[in-house]
């Protein structure tokens, strides 16, 4: 069994996608949906969406929730650390090494908690 997807909740579809248009530019993850409640970006190993909730009720966040996604180097750690600052999202962990890996940890517009990180430390 692996992961295929993972969807975060929103509450300005319009916000998060240009928030997640902008950071995923250049990280091989390329926007194939976008209709009605959903939008989603995907390669040939995984797919992340952002959706309205389909109840129609707030979207929220999970405490102890978070996605991690694992790039290829301590720089694009960083950079996609900085870039989500950057964006509007907000520091949860400055990149450091942590549990012998690089590591960074953000939120963003939804205060949904994201985690990039590395073994190549």
């Amino acid at each position: 069994m692996k992961m295929n997807y993972f969807v975060f909740g929103t509450n300005n579809k319009q916000n998060a996608v240009l928030f997640y248009d902008q950071l995923f530019d250049g990280c091989g993850l390329n926007k194939v949906h976008d209709q009605g409640r959903m939008t989603l970006w995907g390669n040939q190993d995984f797919m992340f969406a952002i959706a309205e909730p389909f109840d129609g009720e707030p979207a929220s966040n999970g405490n102890g929730t978070m996605l991690g996604l694992h790039v290829d180097s301590v720089a694009e750690v960083n950079r996609l650390h900085l870039k989500a600052i950057e964006l509007g999202g907000v520091c949860e962990g400055e990149p450091r090494v942590r549990s012998n890996m690089h590591s960074a940890y953000v939120r963003d517009l939804d205060n949904n908690k994201i985690c990039f990180y590395t073994s190549n430390t």
